[in-house]
């Protein structure tokens, strides 16, 4: 009896640490998984994506647009690299997005985190130009174009050509008699697909894709453009505080210029 209960505490007391032991490995793993995922910002996400937060929220990854999207463009990560294990997202440098026409992989989402309404015109039509996966930005220091060599490799990749990529001409001030071509990206246009990048002739992209909270600032609502009607539009319904009286005199309360 004695030898059959100390059996029975010695399994207990085995099973006991087993259990801490699995729940600390369980504990690290997840912070590793936590940490990877609050320092992995720079994800690029497939078309339709929803904003990063509501994204992430919903991807119940699946793996469905991995495998709907016909040039292995996008990859799951994976536990122990960089965002969080099972949800999508492509590297341009790698392989870009080619904005496939029926935009295989936002068509299968089963969740909504990729969502054909956000890639459809007005008519209810898929418009995979309407895409916004993220914005591509210059580093003019390391462009070759920007010296006054001659190169438009990201400028003839660009599928909206003379959009979403144009090239403005420049007087090369170093020789004085050549011309510089300058490429210039426009938000406006740009759906972060990546085949610029892709297609950049220097050892490390000179153009680069980033999302777009991160190439993009913020204006904010104290500001409007006079000449935009959607922004005029703004100013019947903001109820910040401003002044109410006229701009040409509201300085000169207090008789400042009276003196």
């Amino acid at each position: 009896m004695a030898k059959e209960q100390g059996t029975n505490r010695r399994g207990f007391l085995v099973g006991l640490l087993k259990g801490a032991a699995t729940a600390a490995v369980g504990g690290v793993v997840w912070g590793g998984f936590v940490e990877q995922a609050k320092h992995a910002p720079l994800m690029l996400r497939p078309p339709g994506a929803l904003p990063e937060a509501d994204f992430l929220g919903a991807c119940i990854k699946c793996g469905r647009c991995v495998e709907a999207c016909p040039y292995e463009t996008l990859k799951l990560a994976t536990p122990g690299g960089p965002g969080v294990a099972g949800v999508p997202s492509f590297t341009p440098r790698d392989i870009p997005c080619y904005l496939c026409q029926d935009i295989p992989c936002t068509a299968v989402c089963p969740s909504g985190a990729l969502t054909t309404a956000l890639v459809s015109a007005d008519d209810g039509a898929l418009d995979v130009n309407r895409s916004r996966m993220g914005l591509a930005v210059m580093d003019y220091h390391n462009c070759i174009a920007a010296w006054g060599l001659r190169c438009d490799a990201c400028y003839r990749a660009c599928p909206l050509i003379d959009k979403a990529i144009t090239i403005e001409h420049t007087r090369n001030e170093r020789t004085g008699r050549h011309a510089v071509l300058l490429p210039k990206v426009d938000p406006e246009h740009c759906t972060g697909c990546g085949l610029c990048e892709r297609a950049c002739v220097v050892e490390k992209a000179a153009i680069f894709v980033l999302p777009l909270e991160t190439a993009l600032g913020a204006v904010g609502d104290q500001y409007i453009r006079g000449w935009d009607a959607e922004d005029e539009g703004r100013m019947e319904t903001n109820d910040s505080d401003r002044t109410t009286g006229d701009p040409l005199n509201y300085l000169n309360d207090g008789d400042l210029f009276d003196e």
